[in-house]
């Protein structure tokens, strides 16, 4: 009898237990933009927001950064969903550790913060190919950010993914999402009512029917896609004047809210570009004025992080490749500490809160490591290291091979040319290493203004021409989006014949490999032991190392050229020696005690192959002395005859998924 009183003690207890849960999570709110002000509940509500994305911090690290925003005097979190980063293949949804959204936006809840959810499907952010994924770009024809149904019905279907992890976070449901935004910045790259009107109603019809919906754009073109059920906010730099800003927007809207949804507290940092900082003084000061006017912000960043893996994007001025790092020279720092504009942020933001802001999250700890030499190497061109050939008679871009990251190998074999004559390659997508029989003869860099041609020694009938390429991540910004890698249009050979006719020689039928930015291929190359007759060459590099404690480190990559770094199999993202990072960010979370791995691939091989762990980063440091010079400003001949026929190897007409 006790037995079974006990038993029904403990069914009842858990049943109370689920019930007071479920009031508890089904409490719903109300957010609402009234006459002049947001209303929360029903009362006045300033939006203080701290833009963080989680696809660029570590998950175990995701408590620690909204704390850090908390204590600042936030009291919402504005966040991207990154399509690409949840939808790597058509109709593969991945929202687990990393990915996980809802956690995201369930520990924000937990700390008692108001959530902006920035769904896209377009971001920009300094984000490959601005948050769309690159599968979308094995339709050639396809139009980005459109009503084309090759675009905008596999948006929908992302839309409605997300909308299913987040239902519980909708404020009706009474969660802490209060804010949905309608795509992003549009104006910047045309005017398309229409397509907006689509996504705002099919954001609705899969379950956004009663958030606050929003647009973002600049004062100087948000009138262009305005409509006119949606609130409109304004982005803009902490040296604008702030009140002008909003002058055209409250002559046309008088009484909505303002609101800056993007206040950027710094700028982002390009390889080749100096290092981008901005005082805290105007930040400040623009903050102060938004406040004292009643005004709701989001300040861009709070706290950048770091773009690991192939995730930094490029921006579009003649093609500028975004470095790893996203520090942003925001007030939390990269490694998630207090910066001198995080405290005095915290100043003024303390003058506007009704109680004392919490306590400052103790610093997350920082270690050292000791110079560690690479002792197994795999050379990136032995054809052992190389996986099986794709065959393909015309050149095709690496979106087509069915491959989004990484690098690519094209291989043709050449007709007879004499020394001097000129290999052009276009168009060429992003870095470029050309061999000939093995041999290095130049390289191409796209960001030096689309340089294409390079001088070729004296070659032989049927010599063997193999073309590296690197993809620096796709353009994320204005009409240029669509960015796809590789080379996308032809490789051509200019020289000329015994009797001094100039030859135009379209190279065709291609071998092509593909080298994904992924640690199960990188590990699984051919290591040997001896490095010592490797030394500068271009290859992969394991190392391991043990550790007694773990924390945040930044490896040393000043001595190495230019590839990817994975620790322990996560890939911490691109370096290369042109600078200004010369560091790479490892965070604490991903070490174990114990034994530890690194494996470097370097595509233009290091002047030494060793690396330690830096107690401070090292982001200021600019070698643009570095950059490619193989390239020549030489064109193609203005009366080239272009024989028949091209050189010819073995294979298949057609590469796999091409048209």
């Amino acid at each position: 009898m006790k037995t079974i009183r006990f038993c029904k003690m403990m069914v009842l207890l858990v049943f109370l237990c689920m019930g007071s849960t479920r009031v508890a999570a089904a409490r719903p709110h109300t957010f609402e933009a009234g006459q002049g002000q947001f209303l929360l509940d029903g009362k006045p509500f300033v939006i203080k927001a701290a833009e963080i994305h989680y696809a660029r911090i570590p998950s175990q690290y995701w408590e620690h950064r909204i704390r850090m925003c908390k204590a600042l005097g936030m009291n919402t979190i504005c966040a991207y969903v990154f399509w690409n980063f949840h939808e790597q293949r058509p109709g593969e949804f991945d929202f687990t550790g990393d990915r996980d959204l809802a956690r995201f936006v369930g520990l924000c809840k937990k700390h008692g913060m108001w959530v902006i959810l920035r769904p896209g499907p377009y971001a920009c952010a300094e984000w490959e190919m601005g948050g769309l994924p690159w599968w979308l770009l094995r339709n050639r024809n396809v139009h980005l950010r459109s009503q084309d149904p090759d675009f905008i019905g596999p948006a929908v279907r992302f839309q409605r993914e997300i909308e299913r992890q987040l239902r519980p976070y909708r404020l009706e449901n009474g969660g802490n999402i209060i804010l949905l935004q309608v795509e992003n910045e549009f104006g910047s790259y045309g005017i398309d009512k229409p397509y907006l009107s689509a996504l705002r109603d099919s954001l609705r019809s899969i379950g956004w029917d009663k958030i606050q919906m929003f647009q973002c754009d600049w004062s100087s073109n948000f009138e262009n896609n305005a409509l006119p059920d949606l609130m409109w906010t304004l982005n803009f730099g902490t040296n604008a004047d702030v009140l002008k800003q909003f002058r055209r927007l409250k002559e046309l809207r008088p009484d909505m809210p303002l609101m800056c949804s993007e206040y950027w507290s710094g700028w982002f940092d390009g390889w080749g570009q100096p290092h981008q900082q901005r005082s805290w003084e105007p930040m400040v000061k623009g903050i102060a004025t938004m406040l004292e006017n009643n005004i709701s912000f989001s300040l861009y960043m709070t706290h950048g992080g770091t773009s690991f893996g192939p995730w930094a994007g490029a921006n579009n001025k003649g093609f500028a490749p975004d470095c790893t790092s996203y520090d942003y020279d925001a007030p939390v720092d990269e490694q998630g500490s207090a910066t001198e504009k995080y405290y005095r942020l915290r100043e003024l933001l303390q003058q506007y809160s009704d109680t004392k802001l919490p306590a400052v999250p103790k610093p997350l700890p920082v270690i050292s490591l000791p110079e560690m030499t690479f002792s197994e190497f795999a050379p990136l061109m032995r054809e052992e290291n190389l996986p099986q050939a794709l065959a393909s008679v015309e050149i095709q871009p690496m979106e087509q091979f069915g491959q989004g990251y990484g690098s690519m190998v094209y291989s043709t074999t050449l007709p007879a040319a004499g020394e001097g004559s000129l290999l052009r390659i276009t168009d060429m997508c992003d870095y470029a290493r050309v061999y000939i029989d093995g041999t290095l003869v130049g390289q191409l860099y796209r960001g030096n203004g689309y340089e294409t041609t390079l001088r070729l020694p004296a070659v032989k009938q049927g010599q063997h021409l193999d073309i590296f390429i690197e993809a620096m991540g796709r353009i994320n910004y204005s009409k240029l989006i669509h960015d796809p890698k590789g080379i996308t249009e032809r490789v051509e050979l200019f020289t000329t014949s015994a009797e001094g006719h100039r030859l135009t020689y379209d190279l065709r039928n291609w071998q092509v490999r593909l080298l994904p930015a992924d640690y199960e291929f990188v590990s699984s190359r051919h290591y040997g032991n001896s490095l010592n007759s490797q030394l500068n060459k271009e290859g992969y590099y394991r190392t391991t190392f043990r550790l007694r404690k773990t924390g945040d480190t930044w490896l040393d990559l000043s001595t190495w050229g230019k590839g990817l770094v994975w620790v322990n199999g996560h890939c911490l993202g691109r370096f290369w020696q042109i600078g200004p990072q010369q560091t790479l960010f490892l965070p604490g979370c991903w070490l174990k005690k114990g034994e530890n791995e690194i494996v470097i691939m370097d595509i233009v091989g290091p002047e030494k192959p060793v690396t330690s762990g830096l107690a401070k980063p090292v982001i200021d440091n600019l070698r643009r002395d570095l950059l490619p010079r193989d390239a020549v400003k030489d064109v193609s001949p203005k009366t080239a005859v272009r024989p028949k026929a091209a050189p010819a190897t073995e294979g298949n007409d057609a590469a796999p998924g091409a048209k």
